[in-house]
């Protein structure tokens, strides 16, 4: 007898072989058509066509975009190339059913496979596959199978339909609308669905890299530097391709320099706006530049003829400045690891090599507190202080003219004991000349005053050559004069003391009293009188106690002692301690 329904859990698919006008890609087939449906609200280009495989012919031979699929009406032969198709815009509600339409999608577009996430779709298995392999070791096996298949595979299951058996479909829940009850209900089983692919690649220029994204699905999010995602963030919206740009001297993007030309940092592609979710992506990224010493010929035609030879070839290497920046004392010298809110301070740039032909100036000078959560500009674009009460202007050191100092008192961020210094410092020859910034004096008043901070001179468009800008980066933990830690730590060790609530003044070290040296003698004398005395008075009254015992016992001994009365035994039977 014939087969019944639940004998025949298939749906069918159906392929049909045509001649192409174009030379079609190597996939397993090109395009699929489904019937009575179309994408709607992504049109690109509409072109008139005379039949469907004209349609199909310009989407797969389209050169100014990527047409990944076409409407094709067959009343009035319009065709409607797109940039979309089903999957890159799964779960919008764009795939419609519309009759007289054909819609058709396009297979060879390449689309990305190195980053992929596969969804689990539970207790559902689909009752028809394009391929079946058998003995696949493990899940994993499958999956790979899936990405590197002749087809746009979309979803896989392993192990459901007997062991080791890995199917394979480029149908998911986003290609099945037209397709009446394509799920098996098997409540053990488990469908794996891909969900988005990402293509990543670094573009590593003169002064930056650029984090390239290309994914398979609409994105709807952003992308930032790990640890600075607002300062260093790009938004998407409805994209397949985005990128990051992240320049060394953007202090804000926290780039690492790793030994000589090599700069690393971390990207996090979030699909949410606001939280950090598991469909999240974390990259590392590095660029590495080859920075050794390069020899420089130049030769120049001096015009002299005859036995001379008319060139002269100079040969010159120059090794670029290494510039160190430290937190030290007013004076310079001592460097600092730790401080005290309001200690004097000095932050100090110093090129290490005495006989380098350059100096430095120095501009974007900025404070975080090592969370980035929290950050102020201490020094602008133009070299300027921004606030001349937290630090000063950069000024020469009078030892050397390759030593900059700025002079400010220690301050730190709520959030943070830890307060980091990030500068741009450019070097020039021979000499840097200092910017005039305006400063208030403690009138009120204005006046200029020079600072070795200067706005980098701007390039002209045909120049170049690479930015010479050095990124310093300098920590040093700031404690504040309220002493909570100290006293949390001694309280820590006493486990039964009753809690209480103390104020504590930040200037109680100076508000107790003013004792000088002749105030501290006098007491001490006064102070060692007093025992004295007391000693003295101690030692009579021992002396008098001692004889009045004395006599008492001379005196009792002569006296014959009565036997125990009965009170005196209950006060011994109650245990009372007995004296002599």
């Amino acid at each position: 007898g014939a087969l019944t329904k639940s004998q025949f859990p298939v749906f069918t698919i159906y392929a049909q072989k045509i001649c192409l006008g174009i030379k079609p890609c190597e996939k397993a087939w090109c395009f699929d058509r489904v019937q009575g449906y179309r994408l709607q609200g992504y049109s690109r280009k509409k072109v008139p066509a005379g039949a469907r495989q004209e349609c199909l012919e310009m989407c797969m031979g389209e050169r100014e975009f990527t047409c990944r699929s076409a409407n094709y009406n067959n009343g009035s032969g319009e065709c409607d190339m797109s940039e979309m198709d089903r999957l890159t815009v799964a779960g919008s509600g764009a795939f419609i059913s519309a009759q007289g339409y054909d819609y058709l999608e396009n297979n060879c577009v390449d689309e990305p496979v190195k980053l992929c996430e596969f969804k689990k779709l539970n207790g559902r298995i689909l009752k028809t596959v394009d391929s079946v392999y058998q003995d696949v070791d493990s899940l994993e096996e499958c999956r790979e199978l899936c990405l590197n298949s002749p087809f746009r595979c979309h979803s896989y299951d392993y192990g459901d339909t007997g062991e080791s058996v890995c199917r394979l479909s480029h149908h998911s829940r986003a290609t099945l609308a037209d397709i009446q009850d394509p799920y098996l209900d098997v409540p053990e089983a488990s469908t794996n669905e891909l969900s988005a692919c990402y293509n990543v690649s670094i573009d590593c220029r003169s002064g930056e890299m650029v984090a390239k994204i290309k994914t398979s699905k609409l994105f709807n999010g952003k992308i930032y530097a790990k640890g600075s995602p607002n300062s260093c963030v790009k938004d998407v919206k409805g994209s397949l391709e985005f990128e990051l740009q992240m320049a060394y001297d953007d202090v804000e993007c926290n780039i690492k320099h790793q030994g000589l030309g090599r700069y690393l940092n971390d990207v996090v592609i979030q699909h949410h706006d606001t939280i950090v979710t598991s469909s999240d992506l974390g990259l590392a990224v590095t660029c590495q530049y080859d920075l050794t010493n390069k020899s420089v010929a130049n030769e120049v035609d001096l015009g002299v003829h005859g036995d001379v030879r008319p060139a002269l070839t100079e040969e010159v290497i120059v090794d670029s400045p290494n510039v160190a920046m430290k937190i030290t004392d007013r004076r310079g010298e001592e460097t600092l690891p730790s401080a005290q809110v309001g200690d004097p301070l000095a932050l100090k740039f110093e090129i290490l090599d005495k006989n380098s032909p350059y100096e430095i100036f120095v501009r974007e000078l900025v404070a975080m507190d090592g969370v980035d959560s929290s950050e102020i500009v201490l020094i602008d674009s133009d070299g300027c202080p921004t606030d001349h009460f937290i630090m000063g202007p950069l000024y020469k050191s009078a030892d050397s003219g390759k030593v900059l100092l700025s002079f400010f008192d220690a301050f730190k961020f709520p959030s943070s004991e830890v307060v980091q210094f990030r500068a741009l410092v450019t070097p020039c020859m021979p000499t840097c000349e200092p910017v005039q910034c305006d400063q208030e004096d403690a009138s009120g008043e204005l006046r200029s005053v020079n600072s070795f901070g200067k706005r980098r001179r701007r390039r002209s468009t045909g120049d170049a050559s690479a930015r010479d800008d050095l990124l310093l980066v300098q920590s040093i933990q700031i404690t504040d004069k309220f002493g909570f830690n100290k006293r949390h730590n001694t309280s820590s060790s006493s486990y039964f003391k009753e809690p209480s609530t103390v104020f504590m003044s930040d200037s109680v070290q100076t508000n107790g009293y003013c004792l000088n040296l002749a105030g501290i003698i006098i007491s001490t004398v006064v102070f060692l009188a007093v025992q004295m005395s007391i000693i003295v008075a101690w030692v009579l009254v021992w002396s008098r106690k001692r004889q009045h015992s004395k006599l008492y016992h001379d005196s009792s001994s002569s006296i014959s002692v009565p036997a125990r009365t009965d009170s005196l035994c209950k006060l011994y039977d109650s245990g009372y301690p007995r004296r002599f």
